[in-house]
């Protein structure tokens, strides 16, 4: 790897990560020497790049710093694309048009010789699946989650009976076959999947939840992971299996 490229690999991993990340966890990701990362950190912050940390704690990219946006390597084209197709195969109308958009955004901004890895592109998504209609408008849904404000449901579950719901919701997942929303039920005064094909009916409340949506999804995270661990032990151990938290 060129130099001018690992500086910008650099630049790249302190993007992406929110806590400290050490010479060492740099060096291994880049397969190069942990000296040559210390030599590299220096280079940058020469270069006015607003790298902040020592040897030993690590270093962070402070915020606000900007970087060309498009300066895309073929295999992040690629990866790029990989995920758009995935999206506009299986995202609800919205994203799946602005999925397809982004494919042609791509196109249109790198330059003509990594144009063929986004038209001609060496992986593809799976077909796309016919799952049942939502039952809850999914873009709306999204803007409720980022907006911190409650849901209410009319929901039916597996044997068909229909309750209604006061939720907070916390993200949309993607199954094999269908999409759940996450979210916090009032009722059940827990966190709870919620089939968007057994939707009867929503209305987007305006009453905040008072949580910011970061929080709530980090309650959730924490509570998937508790769930999944005690699942693994006990299923170490040879005891009865709890409820799959999946």
């Amino acid at each position: 790897m060129r130099r001018a490229e690992r500086l910008f690999q650099i630049i790249q991993i302190l993007r992406r990560s929110r806590a400290p990340v050490t010479a060492d966890a740099i060096a291994a990701e880049l397969e190069t020497s942990k000296r040559s990362v210390y030599r590299d950190i220096a280079a940058l912050v020469g270069q006015r790049a607003p790298i902040r940390g020592e040897a030993g704690v690590g270093y962070v990219l402070e915020a606000g710093y900007d970087m060309p946006p498009l300066m895309l390597t073929p295999d992040e084209i690629e990866a790029a694309v990989l995920g758009a197709q995935w999206v506009a195969g299986r995202g609800d109308p919205a994203l799946a048009t602005a999925a397809r958009d982004l494919i042609a955004k791509i196109a249109a901004a790198v330059p003509d010789n990594l144009r063929p890895y986004v038209l001609e592109p060496a992986t593809r998504a799976p077909a796309p699946w016919n799952p049942a209609p939502d039952g809850i408008d999914m873009a709306q849904t999204r803007a409720w989650i980022h907006a911190g404000r409650k849901i209410r449901l009319d929901y039916r579950d597996e044997k068909g009976a229909v309750s209604q719901r006061v939720v907070w919701p916390v993200t949309v997942g993607y199954m094999a076959t269908t999409r759940m929303l996450i979210a916090w039920c009032e009722l059940r005064d827990d966190f709870r999947n919620f089939r968007t094909d057994r939707v009867v009916a929503a209305q987007f409340l305006d009453d905040r939840h008072g949580q910011r949506p970061a929080v709530l999804r980090a309650r959730w995270q924490r509570q998937m992971e508790e769930e999944w661990a005690a699942y693994d032990a006990a299923k170490a151990a040879g005891t009865a299996i709890p409820h799959n938290p999946g």
